[in-house]
C-alpha cells in the first residue's frame, strides 16, 4: 500500500505532469492557445512521420499510392470533366491506407474542380463546441494551403464561439493527411483556399429529445456556413476526412474480431453506406442509431456535415479496406466516396 508521502509524491508528479484537473492545466491550456493564435500558420505537425516530410519523396510516396497494385492508377475516371460536390476519404495512417485516399483524389484530379474545398475533419479527442473552425493557413511539404479568410471572417463575425476550439487543430491529423492528396490532385499549380472545420457529435443527437440543444447549434452552424458558401458565389467540393467502424479489444469489445465478424461488419458498413451515397444524412444516422453505434461509427459527424452541406445529388463508394490496429486484430474500416 502507499504511505501518505508517497501518495503526496504521486499526486504532485501527476499535477507537473498535467494529468490532474486544476488551475495548472487550465494555464497550460491557455498559453498553448495563445501561442497557437499567434503562429501565422497551423504547422505540419505529421510530417516525417504520417508521411515523408521532404516535398520530392512525398510526390513519390503519393504518386506510388495511385499507381500501386490497390491504386486506382491514372487512368481516366467514368465521372472525368464532371462537377465534383464531395468527397469522403479516410483519416487513419497514410502508410497503409494511402491507396485508398487515392481513389477518392483520382476523381477530384478528372473532375471539373472548383478552387474552394470545405475540409471537414473527426475530431478524434471531442470538442467543447460541436465543431472547431480554425483560420490559419496550413503548411505542408507540398507548399502552403491557404484559409478563405473571406468565408472565414464572415463565419467568425456571426459565431464567434466555433472558433473557440481552434487550438485542437494543432495535434488532430483529420485534415493534415488530406491536404498533400488534395495539393497532388489539384496539380500544385492551381491556386485553391481551404475552410478547415473539425466536428464531433453522435448520432444520437438527432433522436434524443434531451439533446435538442445541440441539435440547434449543429444546425445554426450549417446555416451560417451555407449562408457563407452561397454568398461567395463560388462551386466548393466539400471533403469529409472520416473512418468508419471500430471493432475488437482495442475498442472495448470482449473478444477479437473473427473472419466472420469482419465479414459481417464489412457488410454492415456497406449497407449503411447505401444511405450516403444517396445523400440521406438523416436515414445514416438513424442507421448507426439503431444498431446503438455498437461498432463505433467514428466518422459519422464529418460524413453527416458533408452530406447536410452538398445536399442533392449522388455518391459513389469508390473502394473499402480496413487497418489492423494491434496484435489482437483490432480493426478500423474505411472508405473512399465520391458525389457528383
Amino acid at each position: 500500500f502507499l504511505v501518505p508521502s508517497k501518495i503526496e509524491q504521486l499526486v504532485s508528479d501527476l499535477n507537473e505532469k498535467l494529468f490532474l484537473e486544476g488551475d495548472r492545466v487550465e494555464d497550460a491550456h491557455r498559453l498553448a492557445r495563445e501561442s497557437y493564435r499567434q503562429s501565422p500558420l497551423r504547422r505540419a505537425a505529421f510530417a516525417g512521420r504520417g508521411y515523408e516530410a521532404d516535398g520530392t519523396k512525398l510526390k513519390k510516396q503519393i504518386d506510388g499510392f495511385f499507381t500501386s497494385q490497390e491504386g486506382p492508377d491514372f487512368k481516366p475516371s467514368e465521372h472525368a470533366g464532371k462537377k465534383i460536390k464531395g468527397l469522403v476519404a479516410p483519416t487513419y495512417d497514410l502508410k497503409q491506407a494511402g491507396p485508398i485516399y487515392a481513389w477518392a483524389y483520382k476523381e477530384l484530379q478528372d473532375a471539373e474542380q472548383p478552387d474552394l474545398f470545405v475540409i471537414i475533419g473527426t475530431a478524434s479527442a471531442g470538442l467543447d463546441h460541436v465543431f472547431a473552425v480554425t483560420d490559419k493557413d496550413f503548411e505542408t511539404p507540398l507548399g502552403l494551403v491557404t484559409a478563405d479568410q473571406p468565408i472565414l471572417s464572415q463565419l467568425k463575425a456571426k459565431l464567434p464561439t466555433f472558433f473557440e476550439d481552434d487550438l485542437c487543430h494543432q495535434a488532430e491529423q483529420a485534415i493534415e493527411f488530406q491536404l498533400p492528396f488534395l495539393q497532388f490532385a489539384s496539380g500544385l499549380t492551381k491556386p485553391i483556399t481551404v475552410v478547415p472545420v473539425l466536428c464531433a457529435f453522435p448520432p444520437a443527437t438527432f433522436f434524443d429529445p434531451h439533446m435538442r440543444e445541440l441539435r440547434d447549434r449543429i444546425e445554426t452552424f450549417l446555416g451560417a456556413l451555407r449562408d457563407a458558401l452561397a454568398e461567395a458565389g463560388r462551386p466548393a467540393c466539400v471533403i469529409a476526412s472520416a473512418e468508419l467502424a471500430h471493432i475488437g479489444m482495442r475498442y472495448g469489445d470482449a473478444s477479437p474480431p473473427t473472419d466472420f465478424s469482419f465479414h459481417r461488419c464489412m457488410q454492415t458498413d456497406l449497407t449503411m453506406l447505401k444511405h450516403v451515397e444517396e445523400i440521406n444524412a438523416d436515414a445514416f444516422a438513424q442507421f448507426i442509431t439503431k444498431e446503438g453505434d455498437s461498432r463505433r461509427i467514428s466518422g459519422f459527424a464529418a460524413i453527416y456535415t458533408l452530406l447536410k452541406l452538398i445536399g442533392e445529388g449522388k455518391g459513389q463508394v469508390l473502394r473499402y479496406d480496413r487497418g489492423i490496429t494491434d496484435q489482437f486484430n483490432s480493426t478500423v474500416t474505411y472508405a473512399s466516396m465520391a458525389f457528383f
